[in-house]
């Protein structure tokens, strides 16, 4: 690669380039991690969308959210019809190379049980689980972590079912200390959510290193870091 080649390779935010199917025809490894969380079609529509009505380019500050990515802005370009491109703004609140967690090797399963015990005293909720057994023991703070899945079951008390499901997120991967980890999730769902405990999870989330995705359910992403 030339210089010029290598500085876009490892751009701290995705670039992506489509030719005019919505083809994916160049790519940086920054969007490589990012289509593990959005398909490539949607980021075309979206580029599509925020396009210069002529040929050119168009900066526009708009706030998007896939998964662990957000974003604050995207520049489009395109110089005929054959290709489009699209870079995207990493908000500042995630960095791509920050230290690595600390913590105990844990057996994560143990955890959730925990809690779901603690939260099942006094109440008729039927807890679901849908666990899968092949994640190992990882490095995490236990103390924070239940104290953010105690919350979390804490917003979804006013339901008959909670469900809990762990699972490994296919082709998504973060970065610590130029080192790359896989990435597993524990989505906590149910029909109804206590709106007014959300902010206080938020501030815990922000104080804490985990990354959650606060949508149809409260989703906890976890690297899988076992030594």
């Amino acid at each position: 690669m030339t210089f010029e080649q290598q500085w876009i390779e490892y751009d701290y935010n995705p670039f992506l380039i489509f030719n005019a199917k919505g083809k994916v025809v160049s790519l940086n490894a920054e969007a490589q991690f990012l289509l593990g969380s959005v398909n490539a079609q949607e980021l075309f529509s979206i580029a599509q969308a925020y396009a210069s009505v002529n040929f050119g380019f168009k900066t526009t500050f708009v706030e998007l959210e896939f998964g662990r990515y957000k974003f604050f802005g995207l520049t489009v370009g395109y110089e005929d019809e054959a290709q489009l491109g699209i870079k995207l703004y990493q908000a500042p609140s995630f960095k791509i190379n920050k230290p690595k967690p600390e913590g105990e090797l844990t057996n994560i399963f143990t955890l959730i049980d925990l809690c779901i015990s603690t939260n099942s005293i006094n109440n008729t909720i039927r807890y679901e689980k849908h666990y899968d057994p092949t994640i190992p023991d990882v490095i995490i703070k236990q103390n924070e972590f239940i104290k953010i899945l105690n919350k979390i079951y804490h917003c979804l008390l006013d339901n008959d079912k909670i469900i809990t499901k762990v699972f490994y997120r296919v082709g998504e991967y973060i970065k610590f200390e130029d080192k790359k980890y896989s990435i597993f999730s524990i989505a906590v769902s149910a029909e109804n959510i206590n709106k007014r405990a959300m902010s206080e999870l938020k501030l815990m989330v922000e104080n804490s290193h985990f990354y959650i995705d606060i949508k149809d359910s409260l989703t906890i992403n976890i690297p899988m870091i076992t030594k």
